[in-house]
């Protein structure tokens, strides 16, 4: 499964000794969940307590509007980059501004998940499904088709590409694929479903009865259920997306010392088991897989080319928001 999560992955996408430390401020921009982030930090502050990591956090979309704003304002603050979208990466390595970084320590991952010249590298894999209210939901869904079906209309809830960079790729994917395209969420539009911000508003609404079904993120949902929440988790039959939330050092970095320390620390063997016992499925080949993740899970991935998901973004956008509002 890892391997051909990280063969796909290469399709969205496109050891040398760490760096010594510095001590300072590093600016992250990121659109991991607050709880995890603050959790990674101090968790990074074990072993590096000199660098003091300040972020900004949002949904992806959000995060690369304020930074677009700070690039048009000659004053950009990330030092390093984590967001749920690799073709945000792709656009910014193509507009100079990220700082290759040929020097992370990558010798094990699967070159899939990287830039060819260092600009970015994907941290984790991640991939979208359905998640479910245990409580309301006798029989579940096992397709994404289901999600149409009457018995879950006005029931389904979705993350919105206009805030999520994770839906953004799920949703360009599903719409450019001939499998599903705009047909598939007009059929949702149509059954009642609607969309949230961001992949925890999901996991909100279904997880407190106010939906009974949703689209999500699966590592979400797996760490809901493992504390309690009354909520499954399917991998739907026809496939799933995948995203490998990659990070990066911008070129305008103020402190990229302590930012080439941070990557390597994301990538290392020590930051990789602990994004595992976060509930994610690890990029480094050989790392433990969550606990929470499921053992017998064979994934059909669904990738459409990473051009044409670039192409069609924002008309992607404008239509998913004269379906669902934004």
């Amino acid at each position: 499964m890892r391997k051909t999560l990280l063969a796909v992955a290469a399709l969205a996408a496109f050891g040398s000794a760490p760096a010594a430390a510095q001590n300072g401020e590093l600016m992250l921009y990121t659109s991991q969940p607050q709880d995890l982030l603050v959790q990674m930090i101090e968790v990074f502050n074990e072993t590096h307590p000199d660098i003091e990591v300040a972020f900004f956090r949002s949904g992806t979309t959000e995060v690369m509007n304020k930074l677009e704003a700070e690039f048009a304002a000659g004053d950009p603050q990330p030092d390093v980059l984590l967001v749920a979208n690799s073709l945000v990466m792709t656009e910014l390595k193509n507009d100079g501004r990220l700082m290759a970084y040929p020097e992370a320590p990558t010798e094990l991952y699967d070159p899939a998940i990287m830039d060819p010249d260092g600009a970015f590298v994907g941290t984790k894999l991640i991939t979208t499904g359905i998640v479910y209210n245990t409580d309301l939901v006798a029989e579940p869904p096992t397709s994404w088709a289901d999600l149409t079906d009457a018995r879950f209309a006005n029931q389904v809830i979705m993350p919105s590409p206009l805030y999520s960079g994770a839906a953004a790729l799920h949703v360009g994917t599903m719409t450019a694929h001939e499998s599903f395209g705009w047909d598939y969420y007009e059929a949702l539009a149509d059954n009642g479903a609607i969309a949230g911000r961001g992949n925890g508003s999901v996991l909100e609404a279904v997880a407190t009865g106010q939906n009974a079904v949703g689209i999500i993120v699966e590592f979400m949902a797996f760490n809901a259920r493992a504390e309690g929440s009354p909520v499954g988790f399917v991998f739907p039959a026809e496939g799933v997306t995948a995203i490998t939330e990659p990070a990066a050092i911008l070129s305008t970095a103020k402190n990229p010392v302590a930012a080439e320390v941070f990557i390597d620390w994301l990538l290392s063997e020590a930051g990789q088991q602990f994004s595992a016992e976060q509930g994610y499925l690890p990029a480094l080949p050989g790392a433990p897989t969550p606990a929470t993740f499921p053992d017998d899970v064979d994934l059909e991935i669904i990738a459409v080319d990473p051009g044409t998901l670039i192409a069609n973004d924002e008309e992607m956008k404008k239509s998913f928001a004269n379906l669902f509002g934004g």
